[in-house]
């Protein structure tokens, strides 16, 4: 009753009521007066950057917590830029519900190189910029390596614990235990975060992590969890917010083709002098406003539904071919416009499974298909376990799974050298592209691929998995490949009718063989006696001694039983000289080899690179030395930029390593533990993707057709990528990449693409929280910005200066309510 009293006025207090006040108010006073001290003490934290001056050249770029931070190394940071407020440090981390422990991480990695990488910056006699080290201190990289390195044992034991409790979950009904299945989680989840972030998270927080991914939209609402298609809505607002009062400076050396042009112009000079020669202290900012309402987001609605592409799926084209005998109905038929409304996802579909444990298994939601299962599970494609589709690594060739067959075709010749002669192989009909999936363990790079067609989803389950892969048909249209850049070829019963036409398919392979590399061809032909086989293997064998092929062996596989016949292409033209007959012909000395977007099939051989300095005359250096040592045939090129090839070559390849390891690696708001399938939009040395060379993932270098073609070199390198056209549709299936990275691309398709199509087709191929990295001059990163804003992404990172700027943006979960027809794809 006194309780009652006091709580609604009525009665006399007491005098300990009294006291109890006068202490309550007593140590609020004390609060206030503490929270007053500790904001005079570090005031920065929480008010707007103010930015100053550029500091010299040769000054250390240290922030408040002691490591390099957004330092692009042909040009300086004022010492302002590197300071974040408690905002956009948040903003920059990723996900709310990683970002202490991540930012934890990150900075210990950082703290560590800075100590440890004391660099100064100099010129040389060229007026080249350049990184020297003080002392014997690690670079940045090297620091990087130590540390992976040094968690390379852990990794190995978890993937032996999991497989282990995987092997016993199947042997209890073929359903997946989840208490064994959130054990290896956790064991693969920390060592991917250590590798990648240096993280130090206990297991405990990366399972709820991994769960908390994979959870609806209604099991958040349930758990009180914030929403995915909101997901960091406050910290970007806020982040905008400060981005309208003031931009930060921030060092910007991505738009090389107006970089080293203007150098080569005015001194020679290879470093950034776009940023710098200009003095400027006020960062430039765009002349365009664009309304986001103005966009006016729909859905997809075809046939193929959360499946759709554009070029493959366009069934009104395909319904006017005359004929699809040469599988012209596989082939890209684009829509007159590019589509500019949005694929919906699959009900139930969550964040896809980190690699390496995404080798071996995929949610089923993601891809709910199966067929293959159905046709293929005895030969242990693919199979459904539970809530996921699993990979055991098996194939049409080898059932008993694909590490055994890759051992094989070793055994059967030692100089194909997995991983060092042979490193850039093609995988021809490549199912569900395990083959190439386990020849990461070999250090090979595999580009692998196949048709959209009966057997469904079969490149879609390959990219799902982390493995490289992309849609194409042997046809009526040369591969988009450049002449001579595969080290091997390979087809296990690919379907392919090699021996039709006098060879035609046959012969395009020819083209994008390197001179001395090998065709390995597993199929029934080769080993067994039926009288279909026999013909064909008659066949074959004429067609391929015609073409100069040398039939190096035939090895048996005892296991699988069957058996691979390998061929060698010659290396120089004498055996094309001495046939009876010219059949096939050699092809004309204006046919471009390296021409192959959208060029009609030749029946045809070019001649072999003989000369001391043409591409092809002597095989690659062995990887990994290839990657980084200009090619021999460089010497007598022009580089992408004016200037002397091999000069440009090492300067790209040392921009991208900084940029990655000081910038990309910790300071853009990437989450790198959740990135593996990585696009280059616009490759031109290849530096992007070598710099990454030591992280997870795998880059596909996309060399526009309307750029220089470069495509030759990145093959050269040990790298691997294609040519398209990015006013039309990439041939992959949507949500295929975690991250896509796009320099001086945008700027340069305004004269002739609706750039809202393209990022359109940029949210097709994302995945929902992967992110878009663009550098380019400011107006065009303030439109992409609007764009990316109107489809309700999330601003990660936006700085500009001296007219040039960087964005990352990261995509949500968020789909538009209205529905846009597309009459080309629906039946």
């Amino acid at each position: 009753m006194v309780l009652g009293r006091n709580f609604r006025g009525e009665g006399k207090k007491s005098s300990n009521d009294c006291s109890t006040v006068s202490i309550a108010v007593f140590v609020a006073f004390c609060l206030v007066g503490t929270w007053i001290a500790m904001s005079s003490i570090n005031p920065i934290q929480n008010s707007v950057i103010q930015v100053s001056d550029p500091i010299n050249e040769g000054k250390h770029i240290v922030s408040e917590n002691g490591f390099k931070q957004f330092e692009d190394n042909l040009s300086d940071l004022p010492e302002e830029s590197t300071r974040e407020d408690s905002q956009t440090r948040k903003s920059h981390i990723g996900s709310p519900l990683e970002n202490q422990d991540d930012q934890k991480g990150s900075e210990n990695v950082f703290d560590n190189a800075a100590e440890e990488n004391q660099h100064e910056v100099v010129r040389d006699s060229a007026g080249e910029k350049l990184d020297l080290e003080k002392g014997s201190g690690n670079t940045t990289e090297e620091s990087y390596q130590m540390k992976q390195a040094k968690l390379d044992t852990e990794e190995k034991e978890s993937d032996r614990n999991l497989n282990s409790e995987f092997v016993e979950t199947e042997n209890l009904g073929g359903q997946i235990n989840d208490d064994r299945l959130t054990s290896g989680e956790r064991k693969f989840d920390k060592s991917i975060n250590d590798n990648k972030l240096g993280t130090e998270k206990s297991t405990d927080e990366v399972t709820q992590q991994d769960e908390m991914d994979g959870w609806t939209e209604e099991e958040r609402i349930e758990k009180n969890l914030p929403s995915k298609t909101k997901q960091g809505t406050g910290e970007n607002d806020m982040e905008s917010n400060q981005n309208s009062q003031v931009s930060k400076e921030f060092s910007i050396t991505g738009n090389h083709s107006e970089t080293l042009t203007e150098a080569s112009n005015e001194n020679g000079n290879l470093s950034s002098q776009a940023v710098e020669a200009h003095n400027e202290n006020e960062p430039q900012r765009s002349s365009i406003s664009i309304d986001s309402s103005n966009y006016d987001w729909k859905l997809c609605k075809t046939s193929a539904e959360s499946e759709y592409i554009p070029c493959l799926d366009n069934v009104q084209a395909i319904r006017k071919l005359r004929s699809i005998r040469h599988y012209e109905h596989r082939e890209r038929h684009c829509p007159d416009e590019a589509s500019t409304c949005l694929v919906p996802l699959p009900e139930g579909y969550r964040s896809p499974i980190k690699w390496p444990k995404s080798r071996d298994m995929i949610w089923y939601k993601n891809a709910p298909h199966t067929k293959l299962v159905e046709v293929k599970g005895h030969q242990n494609w693919v199979k459904v376990t539970g809530e996921y589709l699993t990979f055991p690594g098996g194939g049409t060739q080898f059932k008993h799974g694909a590490l055994h067959y890759i051992e094989f075709i070793q055994k059967s010749l030692p100089n194909i050298a997995w991983g060092k002669r042979s490193r850039v192989i093609l995988d021809v009909g490549c199912g569900v592209a395990s083959f190439g999936g386990y020849l990461f363990e070999k250090d090979v790079l595999t580009m692998s691929f196949a048709p959209k067609d009966v057997h469904e989803a079969q490149v879609q389950f390959a990219l799902e998995r982390g493995i490289p892969a992309t849609l194409g048909v042997m046809g009526t249209k040369r591969l988009p490949f450049p002449g001579s850049v595969f080290d091997l070829l390979h087809c296990a019963r690919c379907r392919v009718p090699w021996h039709e036409e006098g060879g035609k398919l046959l012969l395009e392979l020819n083209r994008v063989l390197r001179p001395g590399g090998y065709f390995v061809w597993s199929a029934t032909p080769v080993y067994q006696k039926d009288p279909e086989d026999v013909g064909i293997w008659k066949d074959m064998s004429k067609i391929t001694k015609s073409m100069c092929w040398d039939l190096v062996v035939i090895g048996k596989d005892k296991l699988n039983g069957v058996a691979a016949a390998i061929y060698r292409k010659p290396t120089d033209n004498e055996c094309y000289y001495r046939r009876l007959k010219n059949e096939p012909p050699m092809c004309n000395e204006s046919d471009d080899p390296n021409k192959a977007w959208n060029i009609s099939l030749q029946d045809c051989m070019h001649k072999v690179p003989e000369g001391a300095s043409e591409r092809g005359s002597i095989w690659p250096e062995q990887w990994p030395l290839r990657l980084e040592k200009a090619p021999y045939w460089l010497d007598s090129q022009s580089g992408f930029y004016g200037r002397a090839a091999p000069v440009e070559f090492t300067a790209d390849y040392k921009h991208w390593k900084n940029v990655i390891y000081r910038s990309y690696l910790n300071g853009i708001g990437v989450n790198w533990s959740t990135v593996r399938n990585v696009m280059e939009m616009r490759a031109v040395y290849g530096g992007f993707a070598a710099a990454l060379k030591n992280f997870k993932v795998w880059v596909m270098n996309v060399v526009p057709i309307d750029s220089q073609d470069t495509l030759a070199l990145i093959y050269e390198r040990g790298l691997f990528g294609i040519y398209h056209d990015w006013c039309e549709s990439f041939s992959t299936y949507p949500r295929s990449y975690d991250l896509l990275h796009a320099d001086a691309l945008f700027s340069n398709l305004k004269g002739r693409c609706n750039v809202v199509a393209v990022v359109a087709e940029v949210d097709r191929i994302l995945r929902p929280e992967g992110y878009l990295i663009v550098r380019d001059n400011v107006e065009t990163i303030s439109e992409i910005e609007s764009i990316a804003k109107s489809l309700n992404w999330d601003v990660r990172f936006s700085y500009s200066k001296a007219g040039e700027g960087i964005l990352c943006v990261q995509k949500t979960f968020w789909r538009p309510t209205k529905v846009e027809p597309i009459l080309s794809a629906i039946v």
